[in-house]
């Protein structure tokens, strides 16, 4: 791909992104993105079949490894339980708070059909991103500490209250008081880490 093209599909990726965050995944058109990119849409169908299209591959290329990076600092698979869970609990948190576009696509990821279809494109296999968090999990469910659920379920189980609860710090931002803090995320991590423990071996 010629120079002029990277950096005219870079623009398009980074005012998607802008729009995003200043008025929603929702009021993200192609013809709005075309507009603020100055070019044809023609030119950005040429890239993208689709807003969904757009989205799943925004969510690949822009989001998937700097969320990683993130979720991951400072963490280590061979921690206990509860210092990992809540070290991954603080990184998300921090990490999605101060990108609300990552955030946007992270949720449209979840449901969209297409992104197990872009990840077989890009010929990314399952496990390939955090692994350090698959290894972890299937350390503690060795151990007996938590219960041996297929990996998918321990996910649901463990991750999606934070994802929900950064939800509601979006949700909170335009009103008086922000009910979401960092102990509050301390105070729910702790609650799941005794809900799916073995208490005779909790850490």
């Amino acid at each position: 791909m010629r120079p002029k093209s990277l950096e005219k599909e870079s623009a398009i990726r980074s005012i998607a992104l802008q729009i995003i965050s200043e008025e929603g995944l929702e009021n993200l058109s192609m013809q709005k993105l075309a507009r603020a990119a100055n070019i044809s849409p023609r030119t950005i169908y040429i890239k993208y079949e689709n807003k969904e299209d757009l989205l799943v591959k925004l969510f690949i290329e822009e989001v998937l490894g700097a969320y990683e990076k993130a979720v991951l600092k400072d963490f280590d698979p061979a921690m206990g339980f509860a210092e990992g869970m809540k070290k991954l609990w603080l990184n998300t948190f921090s990490y999605l708070k101060n990108n609300k576009p990552a955030f946007s696509l992270i949720q449209y990821g979840k449901s969209s059909p297409l992104l197990n279809k872009a990840f077989l494109a890009k010929n990314i296999q399952q496990g390939a991103f955090f692994a350090p968090i698959h290894f972890f999990l299937k350390t503690h469910v060795k151990t007996g500490l938590i219960p041996g659920l297929p990996h998918d379920v321990l996910r649901a189980l463990l991750f999606s209250p934070i994802q929900d609860l950064v939800a509601e710090y979006f949700d909170h931002l335009d009103r008086p008081v922000q009910i979401i803090t960092e102990e509050v995320i301390l105070t729910c991590c702790e609650i799941v880490i005794k809900g799916v423990t073995n208490q005779k071996n909790n850490e």
